[in-house]
């Protein structure tokens, strides 16, 4: 008989032992080895056999073994000291109290997924491991965040093959009461929110916490009795579901977030967030949540509500290309904020103006969330310095006036929490030390032989094939195969040969099986007789796409030959579980995108900090971070219109470099030097700059110290914010009275020479602004052939004389400091003290066309 409903019995422990249960609610055993140690006391085998689940593991110990450990002094000293180091690290001061604190009192994180635990299936990919090691690295460094998400109770997918290698879902139930997480109570009724839904709905979501470290994790769960059978279903799992299912989960996330936000912060007293950070634009809707808060309780205008949110909120993009970005149809964005259903207070045309493709290309009938997103934040960013040029390329349609390289959104550059991926093994033997200020010292690696090195490697690579041999073994029984015929797998893969690693989301751009272009060669490699490769391949793709899925079919197709099958082999279900032995298990990490399509890619960075080199194409971080002594870059043949041709010459560059380079120095002798040299340096050089601690440093420095600082100036008394919006329009409307008249420069002479200064003038109409609304800016420096100024330096030109008609003489130095074809031109932008950007507005008045028969005497801008 099927039961109605389901839940988990918890123990009760006994009174010495309840520090477990204060051990186990804080996530900080996921990423902590000594609490580890701990739960693997209490019974080895079934911590093992549970997968390291603290929760499960008390939920299944004996209770003789509960009696037994209450009275063991040794194990309750031991347990006794793991409670007081947790202790000290959530109360003790760290990095962001001695170096990186004010003005900042919380920050508020949404994302749609979070990838803390396989004991917590709350992600998908690279965007939620990424965010949740956002938490743990803000956790280390006492960075006051507070995690917003959802709580799917199918999480993502479970994969797994069937007989002909398609790929095949399932979705396992997720039961709160059996995870590491409990639910927030307002009295002793569990907290909820409510968000009005069209036709007279209602849609109620509880609140569940997740202590990460220092930060909570707050995720929306609509599975409760209050709802109707259609709304519960609503946080069923991630990515699913239709059109309008979608759009329900990012108001849930958007909207119903930053409720249950302002519910935590009034039940605990955490200091209410002052910034707001989407990561990515699944949360965008809580920008027009904020503005409705404070029309409906501060009685602003939406304008001016528009400036206060806008202050205080950082939106990060990490899609590299437009089809990864939701959009809704519009007709189904007015349903769900007409006045009857979301309030009076924003009016629904505005919010349509937030999201609307009004710009050359765009789709009318579309709303799009990531444009929402950069309308609703004054500061953006990508998460690479490559994607940070993609971005601004692929955005820059929002502000037409300006050039891409001006477009307002940044870079910071993803970063991977150490203590979660770096093997034990590999911390002890580089002497790791995880400072209070988020640095790791890795003091101890010069201490360490070559050969210690090597010994370490090749345990961590039998440990990584002694799980692949267990998971591939499952996956062959599961597709339909037999105990007795799976003798094989028992000797698949080999620790003393060189071990590859390629695992990551399978769309089309990441090109899963580039390696397989020229299938008999890859065969040679795998087979050759004295300097032999394998590799080890795991991926999930989008349970709709068919093309990933059918790359997965083709990649398990040829890992199934006989030949090949001991050398390559492809593992299903990808997830925290498996990556956590993958990373140290291997040498050499593959990566072979679409230059430029991978937004950032940290998987490569995990394999670094665990002494592993890298083989990428020059995309994502390793664009920026490449260094000859970390790995190899295969040549990229970006520009080739002719993808075939592409994909043939850039595996082909693979296979010489694995075949010439890579192989030959890994067998370079019983203890490759060379190759430790490259491990050493990667650790020491490559490791800092890849730490997520470096990253969440970046972001409360560059993005949420200024947007507090906005925030807190735009809200003291909201003067500054009417100020603001009242500027704005005035700006926008008297715009096209601004032109630059004419430019001219002295001093150049006849034949200009390098280190020349010359003077430049420009004569300016501002119509209707007074010189104290715009800015004036000459821009120079090498141009080319199309005359376009590349790498442009900036200067402002100061008022010098004003004429009659509201025209004004600007004057300036322009130094030659370049040889070769140099250009300059000469612009008006609008200039406010709250801006975060000239471009901000999307406005700027240049030269006129010097073809245009009005145009003055001389031309506005040259080159020479």
């Amino acid at each position: 008989m099927r039961a109605i409903r389901r839940f988990s019995v918890r123990p009760v422990l006994p009174e010495p032992l309840t520090g477990l249960g204060t051990l186990v609610n804080n996530l900080r055993w996921a990423w902590h080895p000594e609490t580890q140690d701990v739960f693997e006391a209490v019974d080895p085998q079934l911590w093992r056999s549970t997968g390291g689940d603290p929760v499960k593991l008390l939920g299944e110990v004996p209770a003789a073994r509960l009696d037994e450990l209450a009275n063991d002094n040794a194990f309750l000293r031991r347990l006794e000291l793991a409670v007081a180091d947790l202790d000290s690290y959530v109360t003790e001061d760290r990095w962001f109290q001695t170096a990186g604190g004010s003005p900042l009192d919380a920050v508020a994180y949404f994302s749609p997924e979070f990838g803390i635990t396989h004991v917590l299936p709350q992600y998908s990919g690279g965007l939620g491991i990424l965010a949740g090691d956002h938490l743990k690295a803000a956790s280390d460094l006492a960075v006051p965040l507070i995690g917003v998400g959802l709580l799917y109770r199918h999480g993502y997918f479970a994969q797994s093959l069937n007989a002909e290698g398609w790929q095949q879902e399932r979705y396992p139930l997720v039961d709160p009461d059996g995870l590491p997480i409990s639910l927030l109570r307002d009295g002793d009724a569990p907290a909820t929110v409510t968000l009005n839904l069209p036709g007279n709905r209602e849609l109620h979501a509880q609140i569940w916490v997740a202590q990460v470290g220092r930060v909570p994790l707050l995720m929306l769960d609509s599975d409760i009795e209050e709802n109707e059978p259609s709304e519960r279903e609503v946080t069923d799992r991630l990515y699913g579901g239709s059109t309008e299912h979608r759009l329900l989960q990012e108001l849930l996330l958007g909207v119903g977030g930053v409720r249950a936000v302002r519910t935590y912060c009034r039940i605990t007293g955490h200091a209410a967030p002052e910034v707001f950070h989407t990561n990515e634009g699944h949360a965008g809707f809580l920008g027009i949540e904020r503005i409705r808060e404070l029309a409906a309780d501060k009685d602003l205008d939406f304008d001016t509500a528009l400036e206060v949110n806008r202050g205080g909120t950082v939106f990060t993009t990490h899609t590299p290309v437009p089809a990864g970005i939701d959009r809704f149809p519009v007709e189904l964005i007015q349903q769900h904020f007409s006045p009857d259903v979301f309030g009076p207070e924003v009016p629904v045309d505005r919010i349509l103006e937030l999201g609307a493709e009004d710009f050359e290309g765009g789709d009318p009938a579309l709303f799009n969330m990531a444009i929402m997103g950069l309308r609703l934040a004054q500061r953006a960013n990508g998460v690479s310095k490559l994607h940070g040029v993609v971005s601004r390329g692929m955005f820059a349609g929002l502000w037409p006036s300006f050039d891409s390289i001006d477009v307002p959104i940044t870079s910071i550059t993803n970063g991977v929490h150490a203590p979660t991926w770096v093997a034990r093994e590999v911390h002890d033997l580089t002497y790791a030390n995880y400072t209070a200020d988020g640095d790791s010292v890795f003091e101890g690696l010069d201490k360490t032989t070559d050969a210690q090195i090597w010994e370490t490697k090749r345990l961590l690579r039998q440990r990584f094939i002694d799980d692949t041999r267990a998971r591939v073994r499952q996956s062959w029984i599961n597709r339909g195969a037999s105990e007795a015929e799976l003798g094989w797998v028992d000797s698949i893969l080999d620790p003393d040969v060189l071990t590859m690693g390629f695992a990551r989301r399978v769309p089309s751009y990441k090109r899963l099986t580039l390696m397989l272009r020229d299938p008999e060669r890859l065969k040679a490699l795998l087979l050759h007789p004295e300097r032999p490769v394998q590799i080890v391949i795991a991926g999930k793709a989008h349970p709709h796409d068919e093309g990933g899925k059918k790359l997965i079919q083709e990649m398990v197709r040829f890992a199934d030959d006989p030949e090949v099958r001991h050398r390559i082999v492809f593992v299903p279900d990808y997830d925290i579980a498996l990556a956590q032995p993958m990373y140290p298990g291997t040498d050499v990490w593959l990566n072979n995108p679409l230059r430029p399509y991978e937004a950032c890619g940290t998987s490569g960075m995990k394999a670094a900090l665990n002494g592993g080199l890298n083989l990428s194409i020059r995309d994502g971080w390793w664009d920026e971070w490449y260094d000859d002594e970390f790995g190899w870059a295969i040549p990229s043949a970006e520009g080739i219109e002719d993808t075939d041709r592409r994909d043939d010459l850039e595996a082909h560059a693979l296979y010489d470099l694995i075949e010439k380079q890579v192989a030959p120095r890994f067998y370079d002798g019983d203890v490759p030097t060379r190759w430790i040299e490259m491990l050493r340096h990667t650790i020491k050089e490559l490791g800092p700059k890849v730490l997520a601690t470096r990253m969440v440093k970046d972001y409360v420095e560059q993005l949420y110290v200024p947007a507090a600082k906005s925030s807190r100036s735009l809200n003291s008394t909201y003067d500054g914010a009417r100020e603001l919006a009242a500027w704005k329009h005035k700006v926008r409307a008297a715009w096209p009275q601004i032109r630059v008249d004419h430019v001219e420069l002295q001093g150049l002479g006849d034949v200009p020479q390098l280190g020349t200064t010359v003077g430049i003038r420009a004569f300016a109409a501002l119509g209707d602004l007074a010189p104290s609304d715009i800015c004036v800016e000459v821009l120079h420096g090498r141009v080319d052939a199309n005359d376009e100024i590349t790498d442009p330096v900036r200067a402002t030109l100061s008022q010098a004389e004003t004429y009659e008609g509201n025209r004004h003489r600007y004057e300036g130095e322009l130094k030659l400091d370049r040889t070769g074809p140099f250009g300059y031109t000469v612009r008006v932008v609008p200039n406010h003290p709250a801006l975060a950007s000239v471009a901000e507005l999307g406005l700027a008045a240049g030269p006129s066309d010097p073809d245009d028969p009005s145009t003055p005497d001389l031309p506005a801008g040259s080159e020479f």
